[in-house]
C-alpha cells in the first residue's frame, strides 16, 4: 500500500536568525514522536558548522541535527548544497557532500543552472521516501536582488506546492513591519502559499498582540497561527556563538580562541552548558595566564585566522600561556596553527607560513578533503568523532600520540588532534576535566540532546499551529 504523502511544510524568515532552523527541528520531533516519517531539507545552506554523514559525505549541522529529530539517518539529499565562507567574498562549495571547485568559481548568478537541479533532485527523491517534508528556507524570501538566483526560498516552495509559514523573531522588535513587508514583496503565486504568519521568540504578555494581529490578517488575508514563546535549551546552533562571556573568578575558566572563520563550534556546548564551566571566547589581545585551560577550534581558513591571531597579538599571548604549564588544545584548524609550519602549496588559503611554533607538527595543506567518521577505543571506552580538513600533519621525533597515531599528538602541555565532536563523548570530557583540576561529571551528549529535542516538541506542541 502506497504511503500517504502530505504536502510538504515549508519554514521561511524574515530575516536571518529569525528561529527557522529551531522550528524545522521541533516539527520534525514533533511529527516523528506521532509516528509520522518525516525528513527534513535545507536546498542550500551557508555555514563553516559541518557534519559528516556516515558515508563521509558533508552536511549542515543544522539539517544533521534536523535528521535526529526526525528519527531517521542524516543523509545529504537533507542539505545538497552546503555554502563554507572561506574569505570575505569567496565560500568553498559542497554539492552533495563533495567539494565542487568548478561552480565555486562561478559568479553567484551563474550558479543555478548547475545547482537547482540538484536540488529538486534530492527533493524530489526525499518526497518519495517519506510522508512529510519539513523545508526550511534561507535569509530572507525578500531580498529582490536574489529571487533571480534562488534556490532555497520561493523557488522551492512553487517547485512542490509547499504550504509556507514565514516567521518574524519578534525580539527584535518591528516583527509586523517585516511580515507585511516581506508578504509585500512576493509575486501573487508566491503568495498564495502562505497559510500563515507565526511570530517566534516573544517575552510577555500575548494579549498585547491581538490588535495587531488583526491588523495584519485585515492588510494580508493571512492569519497569525503561532506565537512561540523565547526559548532556552542546549541544542547546537547553527552559526551564533555566545560571545558576552567573561573571566569569572570562582569559576573553572576555559578561553576559547574566537579567529575569524572558526568552524564547528557547537562541539563545544558540553563545556558551554556545565554550570560549573565558564567557557569564554577571546578574540582580543590579553593576559591569558589567569585561565585553567586553553583551546583553539576548528578553522575554515587556517592560513587566515592565524593572521588574525598576529595582527591581535593574541599569538604571543597564547605563546605566554605556554609557559604556565597549563593544557593548550587545538582541534582541526587549531592543531595546524599551533605547529611549526602550515605549507600551502597549491594556495588554498593564504598561502605557506609559519605557526605559533608550540608543537613539532608541519602541515601541508592539500586538495583533496579528508571526511569521514572516525571510532577508536580510549582509556577502555569508544572514543567516536569526525575528521573535515585539507592538511596531512607530520609530527616530529619528540612529540607524543595523542588519542591515535593517525590522528592526534602532544607534547609537554600542548595537545592537538583532527577529531571533532570529543566533549560530546563522555571519556575524553572527563580526561580533559582531570587535566585542568575540574569535575568528572561528563553527560552522554547523545541522550542529553534527545531528551532536549522531546522538550522542543512538546513546547512547539503547546504554542505552534500542528
Amino acid at each position: 500500500m502506497q504511503q500517504k504523502k502530505n504536502k510538504p511544510i515549508m519554514i521561511l524568515g524574515c530575516t536571518s536568525d529569525a528561529g527557522k532552523s529551531l522550528l524545522v527541528t521541533a516539527i520534525c520531533r514533533l511529527l516523528a514522536n506521532r509516528g509520522v516519517k518525516v525528513a527534513p531539507f535545507k536546498a542550500q545552506n551557508m555555514s563553516n558548522n559541518a557534519a559528516i554523514t556516515t558515508q563521509g559525505l558533508e552536511m549542515g549541522r543544522a539539517q544533521y541535527l534536523q535528521a535526529i529529530a526526525a528519527k531517521i539517518v542524516p543523509n545529504i539529499k537533507m542539505n545538497p548544497i552546503l555554502l563554507k565562507p572561506s574569505a570575505d567574498t569567496f565560500s568553498q562549495v559542497i554539492v552533495n557532500g563533495k567539494v565542487n571547485d568548478e561552480i565555486a568559481q562561478l559568479p553567484w548568478l551563474a550558479r543555478k543552472p548547475f545547482l537547482w537541479p540538484e536540488v529538486t533532485k534530492a527533493l524530489d527523491s526525499l518526497q518519495n521516501e517519506y510522508e512529510q517534508i519539513v523545508i526550511e528556507g534561507a535569509g530572507s524570501p525578500a531580498e529582490i536582488n536574489l529571487r533571480e538566483s534562488d534556490i532555497v526560498n520561493m523557488a522551492v516552495a512553487l517547485h512542490c506546492n509547499a504550504d509556507v509559514y514565514l516567521v518574524s523573531d519578534i525580539d527584535r522588535g518591528g516583527s509586523f513591519a517585516h511580515l507585511l513587508g516581506t508578504w509585500a514583496c512576493l509575486s501573487k503565486s508566491e503568495q498564495k502559499l502562505i497559510k500563515g504568519f507565526v511570530l517566534n521568540k516573544f517575552r510577555g504578555d500575548p494579549a498585547l498582540l491581538d490588535s495587531a494581529m488583526a491588523w495584519l490578517e485585515e492588510k494580508t488575508g493571512i492569519p497569525t497561527v503561532a506565537n512561540i514563546p523565547y526559548y532556552r535549551h542546549q541544542l547546537a546552533e547553527e552559526d551564533s556563538f555566545r560571545l558576552g562571556c567573561k573571566y569569572q573568578k570562582g569559576m573553572l575558566n576555559i578561553a576559547l580562541i574566537y579567529y575569524p572563520y572558526a568552524s564547528n563550534l557547537d562541539e563545544f556546548d558540553p563545556l558551554l552548558y556545565q554550570h560549573n564551566i565558564n567557557l569564554v571566547p577571546v578574540h582580543q589581545n590579553g593576559d591569558l595566564s589567569l585561565f585553567d585551560a586553553l583551546i583553539l577550534p576548528g578553522s575554515k581558513n587556517s592560513g587566515a585566522s592565524l593572521q588574525a591571531l598576529r595582527a591581535t597579538g593574541l599569538d604571543q599571548n597564547i605563546i605566554q600561556f605556554k609557559k604556565t604549564g597549563k593544557i593548550i588544545l587545538g582541534i582541526c584548524g587549531g592543531l595546524q596553527i599551533l605547529g611549526e609550519s602550515i605549507l600551502d602549496p597549491l594556495f588554498l588559503e593564504k598561502g605557506s607560513q609559519q605557526g605559533l611554533g608550540l608543537i613539532a607538527l608541519k602541515t601541508t595543506l592539500e586538495k583533496d578533503k579528508i571526511t569521514q567518521q572516525r571510532q577508536f577505543n580510549y582509556a577502555g571506552e569508544i572514543l567516536m568523532g569526525y575528521e573535515i580538513h585539507h592538511g596531512k600533519t607530520y609530527a616530529g621525533a619528540q612529540v607524543k600520540t595523542f588519542i591515535d597515531k593517525s590522528i592526534g599528538w602532544s607534547e609537554d602541555n600542548i595537545y592537538g588532534t583532527y577529531l571533532h565532536g570529543l566533549f560530546e563523548q563522555r571519556c575524553f570530557y572527563n580526561w580533559f576535566m582531570r587535566q585542568i583540576g575540574g569535575l568528572e561529571n561528563g553527560l552522554n551528549w547523545a541522550a542529553h540532546t534527545e531528551l532536549e529535542l522531546d522538550k522542543l516538541a512538546d513546547m512547539f506542541e503547546q504554542h505552534g499551529w500542528l
